[in-house]
């Protein structure tokens, strides 16, 4: 070692010192409440925790619960449709925004706009618009079309689209900003070798721009699918669950088994299987980040 060269674990010690609160709550909370979680789940507990190890008897009546098998359909429905329409309808509008329209900042903000609003107001605003009695489906009768009828919160076939008509109006703007986030720093001489090559725009979209955005969309992914799986506000705002048990998802089912039903062991045991969820998202992002080859 070279005379007067720092050990390696004393560089940078100040900001290594500062990041300890974080480092220990990451640890003692996010960790090790994890664990405790996922350990009760093989218990008995009831209105308190007990270490009262059953097995796998939460998980079975977990899987063999109605409630609990509509609610992963619905979350499948939501999260499918979700991801496809905010990242194509996201995209769109970046696209046109980037063609350097009059009024842009404008445009960006009405579309960000509804992110900044809490699932709890954008469930109760769009509660109120599709309410038949003087939502949309009011008003377009009012005006001529008697025969109009649009209220699928009321509908428990399809009342998962229109928590998911809320949930792409609010998140679909964040999406747009990411994708022209990521379309603004494509080099532009790209763009003028595509238009010397004759190549039309969507084909230079699709081959050329979308595969130079894989890190972008990658985040982006991660970032709608962590939302898919904590969906809860706008569920309890729009619908608490209803008609009936039509639009329960996990989270719901959590709460109410923890908080109110009192059996913390079947909330748990959900709870993990949510967990299980997020480390599916989180593991193959990962990879794709930081796994693989290395770069040069």
């Amino acid at each position: 070692m070279a005379a007067g060269r720092p050990i390696r674990f004393f560089r940078n010690l100040s900001a290594k010192i500062a990041a300890i609160p974080m480092v220990l709550t990451a640890l003692v909370v996010f960790t090790g409440g994890t664990l405790w979680t996922v350990t009760y789940s093989f218990t008995s507990s009831k209105l308190l925790p007990r270490a009262d190890f059953v097995g796998f008897r939460q998980y079975d009546r977990l899987w063999s619960t109605e409630r609990w098998l509509v609610s992963i359909e619905n979350l499948l429905v939501y999260g499918t449709c979700m991801l496809v329409l905010s990242l194509v309808i996201g995209f769109i509008l970046a696209a046109l925004l980037d063609q350097k329209i009059r009024f842009e900042n404008t445009f960006r903000t009405i579309l960000l706009y509804p992110f900044a609003l809490s699932f709890i107001v954008t469930g109760l605003v769009w509660q109120w618009l599709l309410n038949p009695d003087f939502g949309i489906q009011s008003v377009i009768q009012r005006l001529g079309w008697e025969s109009f009828d649009f209220n699928p919160l009321y509908n428990p076939d399809i009342v998962i689209f229109g928590v998911l008509i809320a949930g792409l109006w609010q998140g679909t703007g964040l999406v747009m900003c990411l994708m022209l986030a990521g379309l603004r720093g494509i080099d532009q001489e790209i763009w003028k070798a595509a238009r010397v090559d004759g190549i039309p725009m969507w084909k230079t979209y699709i081959f050329i721009i979308i595969p130079m955005m894989r890190p972008v969309f990658i985040t982006t992914l991660v970032i709608i699918a962590s939302g898919i799986v904590r969906l809860y506000d706008l569920i309890v705002a729009q619908t608490g669950g209803g008609p009936g048990i039509a639009s329960d998802v996990p989270a719901k089912y959590v709460y109410d088994y923890m908080f109110q039903g009192q059996n913390l062991g079947q909330g748990f045991a959900a709870s993990t299987m949510m967990l299980l969820a997020v480390l599916v998202v989180i593991i193959p992002w990962a990879y794709l980040e930081f796994g693989g080859k290395k770069r040069v």
